[in-house]
């Protein structure tokens, strides 16, 4: 018998887990929200570049 035959269901599923409906984003709004976590970025490197002077 090889491991193929197995009828039990294992608990190491082969799926990624669901995103939830109400952290999913609109496709358009996507370019959007790259833009400002961006911007969030640059920001703190800023914050960090200033605190080093």
């Amino acid at each position: 018998m090889g491991r193929d035959d197995s009828k039990s269901k294992g608990t190491n599923k082969q799926s990624l887990p669901q995103t939830p409906d109400n952290m999913k984003i609109a496709p358009g709004e996507m370019r959007e929200e790259i833009a400002q976590e961006l911007d969030e970025l640059h920001l703190l490197a800023q914050k960090a570049k200033n605190k080093r002077k």
